[in-house]
């Protein structure tokens, strides 16, 4: 009677298992016997014993002579059988493939080219589509770069009329032994240079000389 409970079912197979193993290899020993036991448990897990001394397939090969009997030759003409098929849908396509470059197109009656033509405009109408698609996707990753491009030309536009507005605003760059400052006194461009001397320390007292341009007012 089967054993109802999981645990214990899978628990006597383990012990039972290696029980006939154990009995599989004396034989082996004891009586110089060839033996080969193949297990599946209820959890499809396969378990294996072959005598040390033999290969299963030399086994098998053993049996067919003993029992004279051929295990491999109706699989064999089983896989025959589907490579007739596969070959015979591997030259059907081949030949579409040829129709539908213009080639082979003797053999075909009048029913057939019709049906030929009515693949081929859907093929075509297919392609149309997915093209089609692809520009629509180019068209709108190009207006989503378009609207960047447009919001950073906003964000300068009025970070340049901010500086416009703000008569305080300068620049001021190093240059050799100058101190530069470039401004915007009374709405007019002038440069303001501050000329320190080349050992300048802001511990030392000079005077600096200063230098006006005037620029257009």
């Amino acid at each position: 009677k089967k054993i109802e409970n999981q645990t214990n079912r899978q628990v006597t197979y383990s012990k039972r298992r290696n029980g006939l193993f154990k009995k599989a290899h004396e034989l082996t020993v004891l009586c110089d016997a060839k033996v080969s036991i193949l297990m599946i448990s209820s959890t499809q897990k396969l378990h294996e014993y072959i005598s040390p001394t033999i290969t299963t397939k030399q086994l098998f090969d053993q049996y067919q002579t003993a029992a004279t009997v051929d295990l491999w030759n109706s699989h064999y003409e089983k896989m025959q059988q589907h490579l007739k098929k596969l070959k015979e849908v591997n030259r059907n396509l081949r030949r579409e493939i040829r129709q539908r470059m213009g080639e082979s197109l003797n053999d075909l009656g009048y029913g057939e080219m019709v049906n030929l033509i009515e693949d081929m405009d859907n093929s075509l109408r297919l392609i149309r589509d997915r093209k089609y698609k692809v520009i629509g996707n180019q068209i709108d990753t190009s207006k989503k770069k378009l609207r960047n491009v447009e919001e950073i030309h906003r964000n300068l536009a009025l970070e340049f009329d901010a500086r416009q507005e703000d008569p305080q605003y300068g620049l001021v760059e190093n240059e050799g032994d100058y101190n530069s400052v470039l401004g915007f006194p009374n709405g007019g461009p002038r440069i303001i240079a501050l000329r320190l001397p080349p050992n300048h320390h802001p511990h030392h007292h000079h005077h600096p000389t200063l230098h006006s341009g005037g620029g257009a007012s």
